[in-house]
């Protein structure tokens, strides 16, 4: 009989056999996702610490790859955020599933993974090290790192201390990855423009290989309120987290425990779940068995009368720095925005926030543009799969809202939460939960009826105009022929008369073009 065998492997082996299902499908895909997972961590670097972020990415060709479209590139992404110490930076850049994302606020990465993965994915492809520069406070430090994918734990391979003589503060990674810029180049500008539209408070500078500058510069100078952490909410609790947070308690009866471990619940609502859970008030938590903390744990799932999460660990756009970034990059005739009461599912608190833009450099289209963010980050792939998608496209009538089949149209969605409902690690497309698709109906509907009542004025200014213009082409020639026939030397002047009916200027001048177009 044939031996089976067994091995353990670290999440950093896992994800160098499983690189794709975190978004490192192949060159081009690899490039765009390094890029954004880089942009993220250093603007939560910056939201942290209530700095107004200046990240600058460079992108220069080295070398030959393994094909023609692959060369071997060098990417340095610059911050100025709040840094990182110097004890975490071997740890925060070269091992999975280490990081500062993992409390209970929202944050634009969520696995701990993404940052880790770009540099693993550069060290797979070009086995060279990653070079990091961060200061905190104090002196810069500078590590030269390597991954043990198998110990999954950081190799540092020189470390230096250098004088901050400018008071520089922030963070800078420097690498290199094989990648495939021609094909992926127009997501990576793409990004960077829908990046600039949910952070507008940000200057954005890309230099790509060819030497060419996208730069974004800063539109709005606020600075949103940086999400706070907070206690769990009992709703969503499993087995596991139970146990977790009993081991960490410092509570002595389980009265207290629910108390202090869940935001939200307070005396009544402790001793009523656990009367359902038939556990007494002054039980020690820490001597629960598995059947006790199961019937905990259940009680809560049926208790029905917990409150509302907390939505202070959410840091939503706002509604006038989105106004303010879309306004900036799509220059619309017309936008309105709307942001949500803060709603749940499984526990977790979220926001919706939407926009509907219309008109002015927006290029009509057949199909309704969507820009798609979830925590402030641009989802470019993967648009079909999206909740977003399946609302706009079919829970929606747009012709109930006199949309034309063509029109220039945008709908623009950002869900935050402390736990987006991805359908993959590579976080492109959110799933469609009913609480969620509900909050999206009732935003983009309500956009909806304030582009109708725009459209319908529109409308109706196109009609007045119209009539205006007969009066303004016929009335002149109306008193001119009035005069020859009482054989008056000069007619009337109607250009008050004009002036009162509402006719301007602009169509004045149009209606002698016309007539000029006419005799050409």
């Amino acid at each position: 009989m044939a031996e089976v065998k067994f091995e353990k492997i670290s999440p950093a082996d896992f994800f160098y056999r499983n690189r794709d299902i975190a978004g490192f499908t192949n060159p081009s895909r690899s490039l765009y996702t390094s890029i954004r997972e880089l942009v993220e961590n250093s603007l939560d670097a910056c939201e942290v610490g209530r700095i107004l972020p200046e990240v600058i990415v460079e992108l220069q060709e080295v070398g030959e790859g393994s094909s023609e479209d692959v060369k071997i590139f060098r990417l340095r992404v610059k911050d100025n955020g709040i840094g990182v110490d110097a004890e975490h930076i071997p740890h925060a850049f070269a091992t999975v599933f280490y990081g500062s994302k993992y409390g209970y606020r929202q944050s634009r990465g969520t696995f701990g993974l993404g940052g880790t993965m770009a540099l693993l994915y550069g060290q797979i492809t070009t086995n060279r090290p990653v070079t990091v520069i961060s200061c905190k406070d104090g002196d810069i430090h500078e590590f030269v790192l390597r991954i043990d994918i198998v110990e999954n734990k950081p190799i540092v391979l020189d470390h230096k201390v250098h004088k901050n003589n400018d008071n520089w503060r922030g963070t800078i990674i420097d690498y290199y990855l094989e990648a495939d810029y021609t094909n992926s180049k127009a997501k990576i500008v793409e990004y960077f423009r829908n990046t600039a539209i949910a952070n507008p408070n940000a200057s954005l500078t890309f230099i790509d290989p060819k030497g060419r500058l996208y730069y974004f510069p800063r539109v709005a100078e606020k600075v949103p309120e940086p999400p706070k952490e907070a206690l769990p909410h009992p709703v969503g609790v499993d087995v596991e987290t139970m146990k977790r947070l009993i081991s960490a308690t410092k509570s002595e009866t389980l009265l207290s425990f629910l108390t202090s471990s869940f935001q939200r619940v307070g005396p009544k609502t402790a001793r009523e779940v656990l009367e359902l859970a038939g556990l007494a008030h002054t039980a020690n938590p820490k001597e629960l068995n598995h059947d006790q903390l199961t019937a905990l744990v259940e009680a809560i799932k049926r208790y029905k009368k917990f409150r509302a999460p907390d939505p202070t660990p959410l840091s939503p756009i706002g509604k006038d720095l989105l106004e303010a970034g879309i306004r900036a990059i799509l220059m619309p005739e017309f936008l309105y925005v709307v942001q949500r009461p803060p709603q749940s599912y499984s526990g977790f608190p979220f926001i919706v926030e939407v926009a509907i833009a219309y008109g002015g450099k927006i290029p009509p289209s057949e199909n309704i543009q969507i820009y798609r963010f979830a925590n402030k980050i641009p989802l470019l792939y993967d648009e079909r799969a999206d909740v977003v998608w399946k609302v706009v496209s079919e829970r929606i009538d747009w012709n109930n809202y006199n949309v034309p089949k063509v029109a220039p149209l945008v709908v623009v969605t950002h869900i935050c939460s402390l736990k987006i409902p991805y359908k993959t690690v590579g976080k492109e497309a959110i799933a469609d939960r009913p609480e969620i698709e509900r909050e999206l109906i009732i935003a983009i509907r309500e956009c909806a009826r304030e582009l109708k009542r725009y459209l319908i004025k529109v409308e109706k200014r196109t009609v007045a105009i119209k009539r205006l213009s007969i009066y303004a082409k016929y009335l002149p020639k109306i008193a001119k022929f009035s005069a020859e026939l009482i054989d008056r030397k000069e007619p009337p002047d109607v250009t008050k008369l004009l002036k009162k009916m509402g006719v301007t200027p602009d169509i004045m001048e149009k209606i002698k073009l016309e007539e000029q177009e006419s005799f050409t």
